[in-house]
């Protein structure tokens, strides 16, 4: 049924969809009070409280542009999509260098790799989503030309390295809460988040490249602009310095576009299993 009611819905211009999403974000913030709570204490923590409002109706968009991102045609969104500093990505395929893209929640994080994928052959890490519904939906979409999928176990990681070492690039969400025994505790605006440590291990272990990326949503539904960006980080030390460096590269990222950041998700959860980072004074 959601396959269905997501083509139909594709059919629909961006500019209607993105009207619709940000009233959506409006009745969802107004009638979730946790859902609202959260998007205010994490968008305090990192300094954002002025881009509130904003962000809400940014949440909402996020939403009801997923019809369109994944099920209309390629040719259809790429004409909505422009990407800035190719050039970057480029420079290291020609090299042969394998490439760690990092993408976080911002923007619109899911027509990035069908971006990339236009021009290069990629593999993403995937979870399947929690809802069976969904599952279809989701890796139908994903599923694109040059576009392989890597599951989210042991598995999928000796697919990431055996991928990244021939050369080629792969693609990573680092401010997804990692499962227990996949992260440490690094701080993330000035808070311990669980953060992953396969990102900074992968790239080690293929030499490769890390590019930080993004898609900003324009306004008024014009579309994106899929951003590369070099990553100024060192992966020198231990892995929690390691993660705090991509967790910095991250809020580097996040304040261009403040408003577009996925500011509800439960970043500072603590995962089965594993203990509550100690804070200042010895307390958890």
């Amino acid at each position: 049924m959601l396959v269905y009611l997501f083509r139909f819905l594709s059919i629909f211009p961006l500019p209607l969809l993105h009207a619709v999403g940000a009233a959506l974000g409006w009745l969802v913030y107004l009638c979730s009070p946790s859902h609202r709570r959260r998007m205010r204490e994490n968008m305090a923590l990192a300094g954002y409280t002025g881009h509130l409002s904003a962000a809400i109706a940014e949440a909402g968009k996020s939403i009801v542009e997923l019809p369109f991102v994944w099920c209309a045609s390629p040719a259809r969104v790429s004409r909505l999509a422009h990407a800035e500093n190719w050039e970057l990505v480029q420079t290291e395929l020609d090299a042969g260098r394998g490439i760690v893209f990092l993408t976080p929640h911002l923007g619109c994080f899911e027509i990035v790799a069908q971006e990339i994928a236009l021009r290069t052959e990629l593999m993403v890490m995937y979870r399947p989503p929690k809802q069976a519904a969904l599952k279809p939906l989701v890796e139908g979409a994903r599923a694109r030309k040059n576009l392989l999928l890597a599951p989210a176990n042991m598995s999928g990681v000796r697919m990431l390295a055996k991928f990244l070492k021939k050369g080629k690039p792969i693609g990573v969400l680092p401010d997804q809460v990692p499962q227990e025994g996949e992260g440490v505790w690094a701080d993330f605006f000035g808070r311990s988040a669980y953060t992953m440590t396969l990102p900074a291990k992968l790239a080690q272990m293929g030499d490769a490249t890390i590019i930080v990326t993004y898609a900003e949503r324009l306004p008024g539904g014009k579309g994106f602009v899929v951003r590369f960006v070099p990553f100024d980080g060192s992966l020198a030390g231990s892995t929690a310095e390691q993660a705090r460096a991509i967790n910095a590269a991250m809020e580097r990222l996040i304040a261009r576009n403040p408003e577009q950041y996925y500011w509800s998700y439960n970043r500072y959860k603590v995962p089965a299993g594993i203990a509550a980072p100690v804070a200042a004074g010895g307390r958890a």
